[in-house]
């Protein structure tokens, strides 16, 4: 049998991400995180990778802040951020800057292009021009970079924090939106052979915009370069929220609208030949009908906008172009996997639907780069029992295994010991409920795992592939199995799944989770039936505390970063008016986010609880975790509280991560295995 899998061998294993393929499609670079030499923050550097699998990988930068992928330039340069200090410039420690570096095709040594104090992200790379286009964060009043960069000094030197705002959202996830705003800036990348100490000279494209503009649009050039795509949102209607496709003339700034609010598009992605642009459409959705998603193209000669996937029953993400343009790959959850699509425009008739294909459908897929002579597919893949790694497909092929790069970064690393079983339970009203089953090795009749229920985030979600986070194998290495259910609102099932928990949390979700979790106990021998346990984050820890509210068959719950009265979480979230689309007006509507609300339910609590909150979620406020933690506290509820002032939704620094796996193993085995209570050392 192989060694534990313990979270020092957990941690150790390279965290793969962001994989991007070279224009020659001879190179795929991708970022390889793992903790830094004192074990505190996690760190990334960019590997280069061989797609013939002759070369071994080799790491291609190093530094002490860490990189980030962003794209390959036209000439094979790679662009990346980094906030690593300049050589040639004196660095200021206290004002570490996100800056865009290149690094040439043929190696040496990366030259920095341009740092604004508010950082770079989003880079986009034009097809057939030597133009990129990013985002930086500029204050609302700065004329320039340069102003920019003026004013952010003035305010250190005077040593202000304070913020002003003027306009909805002003906070997202765990930033503020001030002082500085998302801006759009165009420029050309300077040939290196001929000035090899040019820097980039960007044209703002949006100029001053309100906190939620452009917060999180993706953006993409056309191949010449001249126009510039992305998703602008307006809240000046709010509550109802515009996300509408817009053109950016990349001389003027003239913005040219695409669509016409009437849905979400998001992720546009511009075709090689300057025809199309591809995005996902996305309904509004209301309290009575669930939000569809659908792959959308937009004729950028008619303006005509049409649905490629009328018949897909499933929701597409990251939509990229095939060379020649004559098809666009995607991925979308399915049935507890993440499938990679292809969908083909050639030879299509007008008014005819597109060819949808899936290429595969073996474990979860991400990070899509097609070859440029349309043959191949790299990604990377991740399985329930294997982190992501990067593999190749057939462009074309239908319902194909994937294949593992030869030579691939930690190719025959560490491995877990779990068995994984899929399962299918059914709901009330004969809804297959699909589940990931994980048993420690030894789990059998002779010696019965005790049980523990993961109910996933979002809560439009699903348990998919590996999870750095959430991780399976660390509960079941302590003899604990571990039940991951798809409920209703699960994404990979269908609208109809999704319509079933939408705007009703505490109903069909719920019953959902008990009905997987009793046919699982009910159906198996090497389980210990009278020994379990729940656990959710962020919507599973609001179901966490829901079902602590309706059930008392647990002997112990976790909820992490968890709802817990929906009508104060509305005014404090970061974006409360989105929630609407599903749950209703609250000034209107009090009764939905009321009914709805763990909270209510207080009096019937008597199941211990774990309580984990970080301090910088602004998503689900730490108010949440505070009010449900007085609560516990006033009805004489077994409780513990856990508390990270240094992190947000997610916990993510390691040793934190530590402190987290030791705190809930530590409930878990108390509770759940009647040890006594075993504190942390450095609690």
């Amino acid at each position: 049998m192989s060694e534990p899998f313990t979270f020092d061998r957990f941690m150790a294993m390279p965290r793969l991400s962001a994989l991007k393929l070279s224009p020659d499609g001879r190179r795929l670079v991708v970022a390889v995180s793992r903790p830094d030499v004192e074990g505190k923050k996690m760190k990334t550097a960019l590997w280069q990778v061989d797609t013939a699998g002759r070369a071994k990988p080799r790491r291609i930068t190093r530094s002490a802040a860490g990189e980030s992928v962003a794209a390959f330039a036209r000439d094979g340069s790679l662009l990346f951020t980094s906030a690593r200090p300049d050589s040639d410039v004196k660095e200021d420690p206290d004002n570490k800057i996100n800056a865009l570096w290149i690094l040439p095709a043929e190696g040496g040594e990366a030259r920095l292009l341009l740092a604004p104090e508010g950082g770079i992200d989003g880079v986009s790379v034009a097809f057939a021009a030597d133009a990129i286009a990013f985002g930086a964060h500029v204050h609302p009043e700065a004329k320039d970079l340069a102003d920019d960069a003026a004013r952010g000094k003035a305010r250190r030197d005077a040593g202000v924090g304070a913020l002003l705002f003027d306009d909805y959202p002003i906070r997202y996830w765990d930033s503020w939106l001030a002082p500085r705003r998302r801006r759009l800036f165009a420029t050309v990348v300077p040939a290196l052979e001929s000035d090899p100490e040019a820097r980039l000279d960007p044209h703002d494209l949006t100029g001053p915009v309100s906190g939620g503009t452009i917060l999180e649009s993706g953006i993409s050039l056309s191949p010449d370069g001249k126009t510039l795509y992305t998703t602008w949102v307006d809240y000046k209607d709010s509550p109802r929220i515009r996300e509408d496709l817009v053109a950016i003339d990349v001389t003027t700034g003239e913005r040219r609208y695409l669509t016409s609010g009437d849905a979400s598009y998001m992720g546009p992605k511009a075709s090689p030949d300057g025809k199309y642009v591809a995005c996902v459409r996305g309904t509004f959705g209301s309290p009575d009908e669930a939000m569809d998603c659908t792959l959308w193209l937009v004729d950028l000669v008619t303006g005509e906008g049409r649905d490629l996937t009328p018949e897909m029953d499933l929701w597409p993400e990251g939509p990229i172009w095939a060379d020649d343009s004559s098809a666009i790959f995607f991925t979308a959850d399915l049935d507890g996997g993440v499938a990679a699509i292809r969908v083909d425009l050639a030879d299509v008739a007008p008014g005819e639907p597109a060819r949808v294909t899936t290429l595969t459908s073996t474990g979860a897929m991400s990070e899509l780069c097609p070859s440029p002579d349309g043959t191949r597919i790299y990604a990377l893949q991740s399985t329930v029992t294997t982190p992501p790694r990067i593999v190749c497909f057939d462009a074309r092929t239908a319902d194909q295994s994937v294949v593992e790069l030869p030579n691939g970064i930690d190719e025959g690393g560490i491995a877990v010991r779990s068995r994984v079983e899929r399962l299918t339970a059914k709901a009330s009203d004969g809804t297959p409920i699909r589940s990931w089953l994980v048993l420690p090795p030894e789990a059998s009749v002779e010696k019965p795992a005790p049980l523990v229920v993961f109910v996933h985030g979002g809560p439009l979600g699903t348990w998919a592939g590996w999870h750095w986070r959430w991780n399976a194998h660390l509960l079941t290495e302590r003899g604990y199995a571990v039940l991951m259910p798809d409920p209703a609102i699960s994404l990979g099932y269908g609208l109809r799944m999704v319509q079933r928990g939408w705007g009703d949390w505490g109903n069909a979700p719920f019953t959902d989770v008990m009905a997987a979790t009793d046919a699982v106990l009910a159906e198996r021998t090497d389980l210990d039936k009278a020994r379990t346990a729940l656990m959710g984050g962020s919507f599973g820890g609001y179901m966490a505390n829901w079902v602590a509210g309706k059930t008392d068959r647990f002997r112990c719950i976790v909820t992490h970063a968890s709802l817990w009265d929906l009508k104060p979480f509305h005014g404090t979230t970061d974006d409360g008016v989105f929630w609407e689309r599903e749950i209703g007006d609250p000034y209107r509507q009090p009764e939905n986010y009321i009914r709805q609300s763990p909270a209510e339910n207080i009096a019937a609590i008597k199941t211990p609880m774990l309580v984990i909150h970080g301090e910088q979620d602004f998503r689900v406020p730490v108010s949440e975790a505070l009010k449900l933690w007085t609560d516990l506290h006033r009805h004489g509820v077994e409780a513990k509280f856990l508390y990270f002032p240094d992190e947000n939704h997610w916990i993510l620094k390691p040793q934190n991560s530590r402190i987290w796996y030791a705190t809930v193993l530590a409930f878990l085995d108390q509770y759940v295995l009647d040890k006594s209570w075993e504190r942390p050392p450095l609690l």
